[in-house]
């Protein structure tokens, strides 16, 4: 990064993309080799579908301005629904093509495991099928990406991008390709194809981002991460308490670690003047789980709502679905069952991106019917309400329904942290049938990786991450007040930080610490 910041900022306005644009993929190829062929492959197609849409959108129009003397109403609506049909055609072949790299190499062997039995009963050796495959570098980010600008210009909402290189640029853009954020077109490829001049205040915002990520990264995720591979690397030799303070935690080291890869993010590109969207609203403030998703991993379900779950539930189909289910089950659940169906079909979708695994896609149902049961069971809960008189908008139900979510949450985590369904399912039992309480209190706790000191700086770590995210949630700007600060003040926050990181950050040879958990998804 500050080799690409020197050289970005030396070289004239008008080749400053181009730095970013050399950069990103001499990043790529450092980290993955010839799989950069991978990822220039798809920004090819995606170009290339963008641009012959753009040229049935520019065609339409230019062919009903020239006979709309001649065409009636129904001529017209017949030629529009003809050209539609192609560029259905179209797209649908871009998403084959870029959805179908992604389906070979990360779900490829998934796929030959789950039918081995069926090949076994025709009598073909699965075995002879497998394939060692490596899984390109932020492939599952930058193919939600490519799929949103095909269906953008087939929905003809901006103008193509004509330029490949500048297109490439957006594919690649090396602080985000590793795990986001999921950026749109219209949004990110005019700031990173603009040069921008350098800005001290835009520098130093960007320097205390990546140091607070640092912090969420090192000290606190990467530190929990040790506890972590020790429970569940042996989960049958501990109580259900000890792994329900294990998956708490686990919930806190994939928001130090995923909204700390953010930070240093968005850091990196406010330095070279680009803003990216921010993935994190104080998720663990969420009063339910839906709430929750609306601020977790922002970017994936903003892509989600207007790529899958509208189309799906406002959708002809669905419709007819919504009245026919209104005969049979009543207005109530009738009226929002195509809704129910679209959500499991979009959560389904956000379990089984994460991984080639059942756990993944049970981990997606398992958030797909607490929000369904939570929807349904609405008008009981407002009579429960009224019976007990509870007043929703008294601090103590707030605080009462963000801890029911944040266990909710927690729970679920189960899924993906194990190794597998079963293995989630066995901990699941012995947090309910084998809690076995002592263990918080007889020392268990110390022998799982981390010593005492370990574990105080952990919890010092979780305090100061949420006493940021309450100051965020109330609309404190926590930035401009430091940077605001006279210059001795402002400083010792920034070497404090720093020397943070220095002594309590985990690191060295025998840790990946620059490794991040949803690189791997």
């Amino acid at each position: 990064m500050a080799a690409v910041c020197a050289v970005y900022f030396i070289v004239p306005i008008k080749c400053r993309w181009a730095v970013l644009l050399a950069a990103s993929y001499l990043f790529y190829w450092w980290n993955s080799a010839y799989l950069a062929f991978v990822l220039a492959g798809m920004t090819a197609i995606t170009w290339l579908i963008g641009l012959w849409l753009e040229r049935k959108n520019q065609k339409s129009a230019e062919y009903i301005k020239l006979h709309k003397e001649e065409m009636d109403a129904s001529a017209r609506k017949s030629y529009k629904l003809s050209v539609t049909k192609r560029k259905k055609w179209i797209l649908f072949l871009g998403i084959l093509l870029d959805l179908g790299v992604l389906l070979f190499f990360k779900y490829y062997n998934f796929f030959l495991e789950n039918t081995s039995p069926l090949l076994a009963y025709l009598g073909i050796d699965p075995d002879a099928f497998k394939l060692d495959l490596l899984l390109p570098l932020g492939i599952s980010f930058y193919t939600l990406q490519a799929i949103a600008y095909m269906v953008d210009m087939y929905r003809g909402k901006y103008k193509a991008d004509h330029h490949f290189f500048k297109f490439a640029l957006f594919m690649s853009f090396f602080p985000q390709i590793v795990q986001g954020p999921i950026a749109r077109h219209n949004a990110l490829a005019e700031q990173l194809q603009t040069g921008h001049a350098f800005d001290f205040t835009r520098l130093k915002y960007g320097c205390q981002l990546i140091l607070w990520g640092f912090m969420k990264k090192l000290i606190l995720a990467d530190r929990i991460g040790i506890l972590s591979d020790t429970v569940f690397g042996s989960y049958k030799d501990y109580g259900g308490m000890v792994l329900l303070f294990s998956v708490i935690l686990y919930g806190l080291q994939v928001y130090g670690d995923f909204s700390g890869g953010m930070d240093i993010a968005r850091g990196v590109s406010q330095i070279f003047g680009i803003e990216l969207e921010l993935n994190f609203r104080q998720p663990y403030f969420a009063k339910s789980i839906e709430e929750f998703w609306r601020r977790w991993h922002i970017t994936l379900g903003a892509w989600m709502r207007d790529y899958i779950f509208y189309p799906l539930s406002l959708s002809k189909r669905f419709g007819a679905l919504g009245r026919g289910a209104r005969k049979i089950f009543g207005n109530y659940i009738g009226k929002k069952l195509p809704s129910f169906l679209a959500m499991f079909i979009v959560y389904f979708l956000v379990g089984f991106w994460h991984g080639s695994s059942w756990k993944y896609v049970a981990y997606g149902i398992w958030n797909g019917v607490i929000i369904t049961a939570g929807i349904l069971l609405e008008p009981v809960y407002q009579k429960g309400l009224a019976l007990f008189r509870v007043k929703e908008k008294s601090y103590g139900w707030s605080l009462f329904q963000m801890f029911r979510t944040f266990l909710l949450c927690s729970v679920g985590r189960f899924f993906p942290r194990a190794a597998s369904c079963t293995a989630a399912i066995v901990m699941m039992k012995q947090v309910c049938l084998s809690p076995q309480p002592w263990q918080l209190v007889d020392g268990t706790l110390l022998t799982l990786g981390l010593d005492g000191k370990d574990m105080a700086v952990l919890f010092g770590m979780v305090v100061l991450v949420l006493l940021v995210d309450i100051a965020h949630e109330r609309g404190i700007r926590i930035r401009e007040t430091v940077a605001s600060q006279g210059l001795v003040c402002r400083w010792l926050v920034y070497w404090t930080a720093f020397y943070l990181i220095v002594i309590f950050g985990i690191y060295g040879p025998a840790y990946s610490s620059a490794a991040f958990i949803y690189q791997q998804f």
